[in-house]
This record gives structure tokens, C-alpha cells and sequence, in this order.
């Protein structure tokens, strides 16, 4: 089936509230098998369902010579899109890897790109297991889930030809094989449920480990939000990182600064001159036989991380590098430390919080909503109810409802 735009994206009811679009695969080639009834002949045909499943057929997704058209097997396609639409129980496999929903499949800049389009509760449902471990309490698994939804609605962009990816750079997103029954119920548990502030999704930034405290994201980005602060977390305990030392020598060291344009020689010093209150760098001093320079603001946080260290809470030894030894890195912590922190929504849900107080806690000042659709500008909300913070009875709207 080939179709002209993205226009029955946005249909269903609030059980199929919101299909997103996800790029999974992009290259010269793909290989793509989805479903066909028998007397199917294309990369379409007539709806899918029933009770059983259906055959899947193989199908090598290339490009045409002038790279402006599909091509199926070798033959033109005679299109720059092709588009196979979800339907309930629907799976496609992509270059390997089985996703729930649907696939759109273009040609752009010289490569084909497959985008799986999918309901955004079967969506979270891959997400949340790629990004915590499933072993760890219901409520860290829900605030995870709520968190994963909260940024994919953000993201939702009908301009744009896909709403997000699937590796780090947006959500890690593998598709069917990463699902679990704990996983599924967390995800089944939290329906719907989003992270808002003045009546949209909210930025939903989390890491690994706080380290005892959370960055702001001022500090990090050089953007401030009202619900991203830095603040005490003394939840965030028991991680593998919450201490840790890491020895970088010096050549090393100047070959990190050198990515930030400082060169001052043979290093002898580096220094942290300027914290934020969450104790991070926001100014770093290296002095060598060339002179001395700073890497300030948010390059502060990037050198640290170039280094190797695991998080940016750090102190910083340089006392052994002008007689040839290592600069000493210590912290806690691990990530970038804005928002909510994964090991400290361990701590919570295992003092007996509910994801709700997971996420009061780590975005202050929000409320949660429910994802009802999307529309020409993006998702869209509806409902709001306080997220309660540990310590506080849970707030509710005036109809008693979250």
C-alpha cells in the first residue's frame, strides 16, 4: 500500500490513544518481513488480524539507480514511500530485529529508512526493560515507564518524518525480544500516564545514579527548567558507582583537553576552580609549561566525562602529574545527574513509594496527565493531578481521581 502522508497515524481510541514513529533501521539496503495474506502480491494488501498469526514474507528494500525511489527485490517500487499500517497483533521484522505495529519505509539522502510505527503503550513496552533492570520493584519499573511515554509524546512531531529513534541518542527501543512479563505490567499498570508542566509533556532527563545529588539542568545544558533542579537525593544509594576512583595519565589528560581546544603544554595541573550547588565542575584550570587555560560551563562536565570517569560529581587530585603520574578522579555517581535518578528510584520503591512519589520527587512541581492522542501540534493531555512528594499525603484532583 502506498500512501501520499502520515495522515491515519493519528487515529483510534483511547485504548490505541497514540501510534509513534520510530526509525529503527536506516542504510543503502534493508531487509523487511511483514505480514501478507496468502493471495497478498506487494508490500500491503488487505487489513491484517485474526486469531493466528500471519506468514511473514522477506522483502530486500533497496534504493533505485537515482536513489529517489524503493525498490522490492530489484524491481522499482515506483515510489519514494511504502506503508504497511498497524493493526491489532501486528508484528514486522526490520533488518533482524521484530517490533509490534506497523512499517513506513522512504528513501532520503541516499538511504532507505524503515520506521516502525507503533502504539505508544506497546512502545513502552520495549523501552522499559531496555532501560532498567526488570528485577528491581514495581514502582521503579512504573516511574521508568511513565517516564519512557512522557518522552516519546514530547517528541511526537507530524512535520517530521519520525517522532524519535531507538538507540541512546533518543530511548534504547529493541523491539519484541526485550519484553517481559514484569516489565509489561508496570508499563499495563501506568496506562496513559504522563509527566506534564503547564499542560505538556515535560522533559523527563534520568541517569543511572545522582550520586547523592541531582544536577540541574542549567548546569548541564545551559537550559534551566523549574522542575529539573539541583537538589539533595538521599535515596540514591547501594549503585555500583556511588563511589569510585579512576586514575587517567597524562598524556591522556592532554590529549582530552586538546578536544577542547587547550593547549598548554606538558600537564602539570588541572583544578577544579568553580562548582554548581550539586557538585559539579563548572570550571576546570589546567596549567601546564605553556601557559594555563579553562574549559568552563558545560565543557566542564564534558572533559570529566572524556576522561572515562562515569559521572561528573567529581573531586580531582593533580598533584603526581608534573612528576609524571596520573590525575586522580573520585566521585559518586553515574550519568549526567539531571532528573530522575534510577538507583535512587530503586531506594524509593524499596521504603514502600509508589512511581507517583518516584516522580514528585524527581520533578518538582510537575503533575501527571494522561496521553489521549495526537493532533496537528503534538500529543495531546488531558487531565492534571500534583505529584505528591515523599513525606506529603498523594494529591488528587477535585473528582478524586490521579
Amino acid at each position: 500500500m502506498i500512501l501520499p502522508s502520515l495522515a491515519l497515524l493519528g487515529a483510534g481510541s483511547v485504548a490505541h490513544a497514540l501510534n509513534v514513529r520510530v526509525l529503527v533501521g536506516s542504510g543503502p539496503q534493508l531487509t523487511v518481513r511483514v505480514p501478507v495474506r496468502p493471495a497478498a502480491s506487494g508490500l500491503g494488501g488487505a487489513p491484517l488480524g485474526g486469531a493466528s498469526p500471519l506468514p511473514l514474507a522477506a522483502w530486500t528494500v533497496g534504493l533505485s539507480a537515482d536513489g529517489a525511489r524503493l525498490t522490492l527485490n530489484g524491481q522499482d517500487a515506483g515510489n519514494a514511500a511504502l506503508y504497511l499500517p498497524p493493526a491489532p497483533g501486528s508484528v514486522v521484522e526490520i533488518a533482524g530485529k521484530t517490533y509490534r505495529g506497523g512499517v513506513q519505509l522512504r528513501a532520503a539522502a541516499g538511504q532507505v529508512q524503515a520506521i516502525n510505527v507503533v502504539d505508544v503503550e506497546d512502545y513502552v513496552r520495549s523501552v522499559v526493560p531496555a532501560e532498567m533492570p526488570t528485577s528491581w520493584p514495581g514502582a521503579a519499573l512504573g516511574a521508568q515507564a511513565v517516564i519512557a511515554r512522557t518522552y516519546v509524546a514530547a517528541h511526537v512531531n507530524p512535520a517530521a518524518p519520525y517522532d524519535t529513534c531507538a538507540t541512546e541518542s533518543c530511548q534504547v527501543y529493541p523491539g519484541v525480544g526485550a519484553e517481559t512479563p514484569a516489565s509489561d505490567a508496570a508499563v499495563a499498570a501506568t496506562r496513559a500516564q504522563v509527566v506534564a508542566y503547564g499542560g505538556q509533556p515535560a522533559s523527563t532527563y534520568f541517569s543511572a545514579d545522582s550520586g547523592g545529588y541531582t544536577a540541574s539542568s542549567a548546569e548541564v545544558w545551559g537550559r534551566g527548567l523549574p522542575y529539573l533542579p539541583a537538589q539533595s537525593d538521599p535515596f540514591s544509594a547501594g549503585s555500583p558507582r556511588a563511589h569510585w576512583r579512576l586514575e587517567v595519565g597524562a598524556a591522556k589528560v592532554a590529549e582530552v583537553a586538546a578536544r577542547y581546544r587547550v593547549q598548554v603544554g606538558a600537564v602539570q595541573s588541572v583544578v577544579v576552580t568553580r562548582s554548581s550547588p550539586s557538585g559539579r565542575p563548572l570550571e576546570i584550570t589546567l596549567s601546564g609549561a605553556a601557559g594555563t587555560a579553562r574549559i568552563d560551563g558545560a565543557n566542564a562536565g564534558g572533559f570529566i566525562r572524556s576522561l572515562g570517569a562515569a559521572g561528573t560529581r567529581v573531586t580531582l587530585n593533580s598533584a603526581a602529574l608534573a612528576a609524571g603520574g596520573p590525575l586522580v578522579v573520585e566521585g559518586s555517581g553515574a550519568g549526567h545527574g539531571v532528573g530522575l535518578s534510577q538507583y535512587g528510584a530503586l531506594g524509593l520503591a524499596r521504603q514502600g513509594y509508589s512511581h507517583l512519589y518516584v516522580l514528585g520527587f524527581y520533578y518538582p512541581g510537575t503533575s501527571l496527565s494522561t496521553l489521549t492522542g495526537r493532533a496537528a501540534g503534538g500529543a495531546v493531555l488531558a487531565g492534571a493531578g500534583a505529584l505528591p512528594q515523599p513525606g506529603t499525603a498523594l494529591a488528587l484532583r477535585p473528582d478524586g481521581a490521579l
